[in-house]
């Protein structure tokens, strides 16, 4: 039980429909969708996990959609020195990372084991990083403010290969394009990356 009620035939258990834990009424008393476990309709969740529902909620309106649209950056593979022209989307079955351009990656989502936002615009010429391990979320407190996120490294592995692989993406900018859906991307895919680490053990 994770409720200190007493219960009886008056004070009645609710299951949380998401963590599945024993609450009183009180404690249990909002209702969300919860599209990850294919309920669409809102359902009963502890004040807890009904935080979390609620941004994923948002995320599925707002930032899937950008993601499985997805941008355009210069990609650079390993220790190249030479950057790729790439749009980057999410796969529409949402388990891979696919780049298209001259040539054809897909990267599944339950191998990167790292990725790093790059963020731009807290003075000129500096920049901070955020480092994700293993999907596991921090803080990207310049989705926001001042700052804007201007690229991201992943590592992952290739089945069948030694060690990580590693690509890095960066917005790409010139005469035809502009940097801001490369950046949208990135924070969706920040957004994404967060949401995998507040629900893992869920």
């Amino acid at each position: 039980m994770q409720c200190e009620a007493k219960f009886d035939f008056i004070t009645r258990k609710h299951h949380c429909r998401r963590c599945g834990k024993c609450f009183c009424d009180r404690c249990c008393s909002q209702k969300v969708p919860l599209r990850r476990m294919c309920f669409v309709d809102p359902v009963r969740q502890c004040a807890e996990c009904a935080l979390v529902s609620l941004r994923e909620a948002e995320f599925y309106d707002k930032q899937l959609k950008v993601l499985l649209s997805g941008a355009t950056f210069l990609v650079t593979f390993g220790n190249s020195e030479k950057p790729e022209t790439m749009v980057c989307r999410l796969s529409n079955n949402q388990r891979c990372l696919i780049l298209d351009g001259h040539s054809h990656c897909e990267i599944e989502i339950a191998h990167i084991s790292t990725v790093q936002i790059l963020t731009e615009g807290f003075a000129p010429g500096e920049k901070d990083i955020h480092t994700y391990t293993s999907l596991l979320g921090s803080q990207l407190a310049s989705a926001g403010g001042s700052a804007r996120a201007a690229g991201m490294c992943l590592q992952y592995t290739v089945p069948g290969s030694e060690g990580p692989a590693q690509l890095k993406l960066m917005a790409r900018e010139d005469a035809n394009t502009s940097k801001r859906p490369a950046a949208t991307w990135l924070v969706a895919m920040h957004k994404a990356t967060k949401l995998l680490y507040e629900s893992r053990d869920q």
